[in-house]
């Protein structure tokens, strides 16, 4: 695809594979895509730190969207774009409610600057029913709970990011497997879900790899990029 100007990928279950190992075949490809000049964007939940250090480990140059939009990371730059005190009023919420107060934060959850992230079990249903009628969004990526403001999304960050590298939403091959890639898989000009995606990703997007996680990711680039 001659007209594909920089890539836009996830990373948990789609560079990764389900316990969260980057795939050597999609980092070869990626460096391949740089090489030629087009850039990758991460577009992942993940914060700031550690996707900059996955970045630079792999060899991107296109800037990343964090904690699922609510930050970016561009031209040198991080930028806070969502309202945290949103998240925070609801994980107050479910602390305080007796059907959902066993909850707990990921790891590092300090460092999250936009989102409150808490470990995935099996309340992730109770948890979005309790929340119902709050000013918040809920994205159940299989490996957390994100509680993100809705004024934001990775679309919409995605969006910021392409303006300051001059490329339009339309110039950009997206990579995702989960419900919360649906916001910036829905924008660009050419979209793909890995093999192992959600189910409504894959009926939505405009290809669907033969192989799963980064394989899948490598799959895409090498057919519609190198």
């Amino acid at each position: 695809m001659n007209d594909i100007k920089a890539l836009a990928i996830d990373i948990d279950g789609t560079l990764t594979d389900h316990t969260r190992k980057l795939c050597i075949n999609a980092i070869k490809a990626i460096r391949k895509a740089e090489a030629k000049g087009i850039p990758t964007i991460l577009v992942t939940g993940n914060i700031v730190a550690y996707t900059r250090a996955i970045s630079f480990s792999i060899g991107t140059s296109g800037g990343m969207v964090c904690e699922n939009g609510g930050v970016i990371y561009s031209n040198y730059e991080v930028k806070v774009i969502a309202d945290i005190t949103k998240a925070q009023k609801a994980y107050t919420f479910l602390k305080n409610n007796s059907a959902t107060k066993n909850i707990h934060k990921v790891p590092f959850a300090e460092l999250r600057t936009s989102e409150v992230t808490l470990l995935r079990t099996d309340e992730a249903e109770l948890i979005k029913e309790s929340l119902k009628g709050h000013d918040i969004e809920i994205y159940d990526t299989k490996f957390a709970l994100h509680l993100t403001d809705p004024t934001v999304n990775k679309g919409t960050s995605l969006k910021l990011v392409a303006e300051d590298l001059g490329i339009n939403m339309s110039e950009i091959l997206g990579i995702g497997d989960s419900e919360n890639d649906l916001s910036f898989l829905n924008e660009v000009g050419f979209s793909v879900a890995v093999s192992n995606a959600d189910k409504k990703l894959k009926d939505v997007v405009d290809y669907v790899t033969f192989k799963p996680y980064g394989d899948g990711v490598a799959e895409a680039i090498t057919q519609f990029v190198l």
